[in-house]
C-alpha cells in the first residue's frame, strides 16, 4: 500500500512530463526558426519601421522567422550586399529594379508601397521661394545623380513645361551634408523625407513646398527583393516573410501609438513628428504586394530619363507575384 508521500510523487510525475515535453517542444521551436537577413536601403526612413515593428512585436517570430535587420547608405550599397550574398532580403526603391537589367542576382518579390508620399521638396523658412514656379534655374539638392530623388526633380521640372534640368538637381550626398548646405544658402531646397522636412519646419528652417506624392499617382516607391539564391534553396522563407510583412502593414494599421512609439526611435524624431508622418504616409503602403501596369510603365520610362539603361526594359523579367500571399 502506498504512502501519502508516494501518493503524491506519483501524482508529480505526469507533470512533471508534461513540462519538461513542452520545454522540449519550446526549444525546439527555437533551433527551428529560420535565420532572415534584412536590409534597408537607408537607416531612419519610416518606409522599413514595419521590420521593426514585426520583430518588437513577434509577427516575423510568429512565422518561423529570426529576422537580423541591417541598413545601408542607399540602394547601390544595398544591391552590393545582396550580390555578395551579405543579405537575403532588401528593402529597396521601385527604381533599383534596374539593376537586375545589369545582372544584379535577384528578383523584385512584392511591391509594398506606391506613390511617393514619403518625400518632399524643402526650402528655407525665410527663403525667397513661395511656390514652384519660383524653382526655375534653382538648385535642389538631391542624393545622388541617377537617383529616384533625381528623377523627381527632373519630373517635375518636365511637368512644368521647362523640360529636364531646368531646375538644377545637385547631388549631394548625405542628407546631414544637404541640411548643412540649405542653412548655408548654397542651394535653395532639398528633395528629402517627410521626416527630416517636418523637423526643419519645427525648428523654424525650413517648409514643405511641393509633396512628390502630387505628381506621380501611377508609382511604385518601394519593392522588396530577394536573392535568386534564396528563391532557389529557401523559397518557403520568402512566403513566410511575406505574410509577417503584410500582416505587420495591418497590424500597424489598427496601432498607431505602438507604432509610434518604435518609428520615433528608428527616425530619430520627435514623437509629434513621428505620429504626422504615420498620418501622411500609411496610406502608402499595399496590402498584398502586387505590381500595377501602370506604376511599372512609369518606372520602365524612368530608366531611360535617367539614363541607366539605353532601351525600355521589359518588366515582366524583374518581378515574381509567385511568393505573395494568397488570401
Amino acid at each position: 500500500m502506498k504512502t501519502s508521500a508516494q501518493k503524491l510523487e506519483s501524482g508529480r510525475r505526469p507533470s512533471i512530463a508534461i513540462a519538461a515535453l513542452v520545454a522540449l517542444f519550446a526549444a525546439t521551436a527555437a533551433t527551428a526558426a529560420e535565420k532572415l537577413r534584412v536590409g534597408r536601403a537607408v537607416p531612419q526612413a519610416f518606409s522599413f519601421v514595419p521590420v521593426d515593428v514585426g520583430i518588437k512585436h513577434g509577427i516575423f517570430g510568429k512565422h518561423g522567422l529570426e529576422i537580423e535587420s541591417s541598413a545601408f547608405a542607399g540602394d547601390a550599397r544595398m544591391q552590393q550586399a545582396m550580390a555578395a550574398d551579405s543579405i537575403d532580403i532588401a528593402l529597396g526603391s521601385g527604381p533599383a529594379m534596374a539593376f537586375i537589367a545589369k545582372g544584379a542576382p535577384i528578383k523584385a518579390v512584392a511591391a509594398f508601397a506606391g506613390r511617393p508620399l514619403l518625400l518632399v521638396l524643402a526650402v528655407r523658412s525665410d527663403g525667397s521661394i513661395k511656390t514652384v514656379s519660383d524653382l526655375k534655374g534653382k538648385r535642389v539638392s538631391v542624393s545622388t545623380a541617377g537617383s529616384l530623388t533625381y528623377w523627381l526633380v527632373d519630373e517635375l521640372s518636365r511637368q512644368q513645361g521647362w523640360g529636364p534640368g531646368a531646375i538644377v538637381a545637385t547631388p549631394l550626398g548625405a542628407m546631414k551634408g544637404q541640411i548643412a548646405a540649405l542653412k548655408r544658402k548654397e542651394i535653395d531646397g532639398i528633395v528629402t523625407e517627410l521626416s527630416t522636412a517636418y523637423m526643419l519646419e519645427k525648428a523654424g528652417e525650413g517648409r514643405v513646398l511641393f509633396r512628390f506624392g502630387d505628381l506621380v499617382k501611377d508609382f511604385h516607391i518601394h519593392v522588396i527583393f530577394a536573392t535568386n539564391k534564396l528563391i532557389a534553396a529557401r523559397p518557403q522563407v520568402i512566403e513566410a516573410f511575406l505574410r509577417g510583412w503584410f500582416e505587420t502593414v495591418a497590424y500597424m494599421r489598427q496601432h498607431k501609438a505602438e507604432t509610434v512609439q518604435i518609428a520615433k526611435d528608428v527616425m530619430e524624431s520627435d514623437p509629434d513628428v513621428a505620429a504626422r508622418v504615420y498620418d501622411a504616409l500609411m496610406p502608402m503602403f499595399s496590402d498584398d504586394g502586387k505590381f500595377d501596369a501602370k506604376a511599372l510603365a512609369v518606372l520602365r520610362k524612368s530608366y531611360v530619363e535617367l539614363k541607366i539603361l539605353d532601351a525600355e526594359p521589359d518588366m515582366k523579367a524583374f518581378y515574381t507575384e509567385a511568393f505573395l500571399p494568397k488570401n
